[in-house]
């Protein structure tokens, strides 16, 4: 029990007031949060729009501080794990809670290697799609299919079984993310290739071909597993909470990642880095570069700056000084300079870093303004960002669903402040 509590009064139109306790709970770090369960026995409900007030779960895996700009997985800093981690190795860390061994990190590369291959009956389902049909939309259908193939392991009461579902997830969301894209562009699939790691095997399915040898630069796939690494786990950010919700009802794994998808699509969520080469296209030019910033400092005008500030970090944003830095490797190794897209992000990158306006406002380039200019030099279409931003989350998604269904749970069942009618008779047609 906690030895805090706090004091609601509640003053009626008469001025009686009435005293409600509720206990405050602390957590590892972080602020206190107030227990409010005990008010619906007193019929009230609190009132939070987006829950931005609300802790929805107890979770030991992933602690922001927005103000200080801190973001640890298991307590490790994200800075540490970008420096000497690898994607892979985050992997473990957010499932079991702790670094591997040497001898475990190779059993769950290998694991994870050989569980790349996905049902050959699964490209038949690709070829339901139109060929222009939005990556995210196939991705968020095939993972959606994966129970109907993969029923064998699907007792989420069972340990084992959500430890398979886990490992099924990891290795084949590469495999599915670059069968959705070679479908779109009408090119074969390429089948995973296990002596390659994890980035590297994903890049080879995205661009090699079957009749040549693929050679994958190793920059570039370093830099893509940065990305899958910074963007592993954000606590309860919009899709985690979609997953968590949806597993509260006893959904299957499967389902439950395929909503994650779902609410990761958004333009708000994992649709930001999307966003950014959107609004560099709509600048077009650095000449009209000083246009665009002044329509965003102009509170009149919708225009906004995709990939500056963060509704979560207050200061900066930790992930976005490690993607700078592999966006500068990649812009180096790939010698790119006369990119007009790439040209324009440079520019406002300095603007951002350098002007009075954004620096008091704090509107600092953010890790999809980063993101999204490796991708695009490493010639990812803009339509595969937020299926790249599913890939690298997957491990964040199962490693919450794993949490919750673990421990106790309930399924989750938001209430509203009801606003519509009071009760009304209903009225026959011709009286109408």
């Amino acid at each position: 029990m906690s030895d805090k509590t706090a004091t609601l009064s509640i003053a009626d139109p008469n001025g009686a007031i009435e005293t409600i306790e509720l206990p405050v709970y602390s957590g590892t770090i972080g602020p206190d949060v107030v227990d409010v369960g005990a008010l619906t026995a007193q019929g009230m409900f609190t009132y939070d729009p987006g829950f931005v007030s609300t802790a929805a779960c107890e979770s030991q895996i992933t602690y922001i501080d927005g103000a200080q700009g801190i973001l640890l997985h298991r307590g490790y800093p994200i800075e540490q794990l970008a420096e000497h981690s690898d994607y892979l190795e985050t992997c473990y860390l957010l499932l079991y809670g702790e670094l591997p061994t040497a001898e475990q990190k190779a059993e769950f590369e290998n694991t994870v290697r050989y569980h790349t291959m996905v049902h050959d009956q699964l490209t038949s389902f690709f070829h339901g799609f139109r060929r222009d049909a939005h990556p995210m939309a196939i991705l968020c259908g095939v993972v959606g299919a994966l129970s109907a193939f993969y029923h064998d392991s699907l007792d989420i009461s069972d340990e084992q079984h959500r430890e398979i579902a886990a490992f099924r997830l990891i290795a084949k969301m590469p495999t599915l993310a670059a069968m959705s894209y070679k479908f779109s562009v009408g090119q074969p699939f390429m089948y995973p290739d296990n002596s390659l790691g994890y980035a590297e095997n994903f890049l080879h399915m995205m661009f090699g071909t079957p009749c040549e040898e693929s050679n994958v630069n190793p920059v570039l796939a370093r830099a893509m597993d940065r990305i899958f690494l910074l963007h592993a786990d954000h606590e309860q950010n919009a899709s985690t909470s979609t997953v968590r919700l949806t597993g509260s009802s006893g959904a299957n794994p499967f389902a439950c990642i395929a909503a994650g998808i779902a609410a990761l699509w958004g333009p708000s969520h994992g649709g930001a880095n999307e966003a950014v080469l959107n609004m560099l296209e709509e600048i077009g030019d650095v000449s009209r570069i000083d246009e665009f910033v002044a329509r965003a400092k102009d509170k009149e005008d919708p225009f906004r700056l995709m990939g500056f500030g963060h509704r979560v970090y207050k200061n900066f944003d930790p992930r976005a000084k490690v993607m700078k830095e592999a966006a500068d490797e990649v812009l180096a190794e790939l010698g790119i300079e006369n990119d007009p897209l790439l040209e324009i992000a440079k520019r406002l990158e300095q603007i951002a870093l350098e002007d009075d306006y954004f620096i008091s406002k704090k509107l600092y380039p953010n890790v999809d303004f980063y993101s999204g200019i490796i991708l695009k030099a490493i010639g990812i279409p803009t339509s595969m960002f937020t299926v790249i931003f599913a890939v690298g989350r997957t491990v964040g998604w199962i490693a919450h669903w794993h949490e919750m269904i673990s421990g106790s749970y309930r399924i989750g069942r938001p209430r509203q402040l009801y606003t519509g009618h009071e009760q009304r008779d209903y009225s026959p047609l011709e009286d109408r």
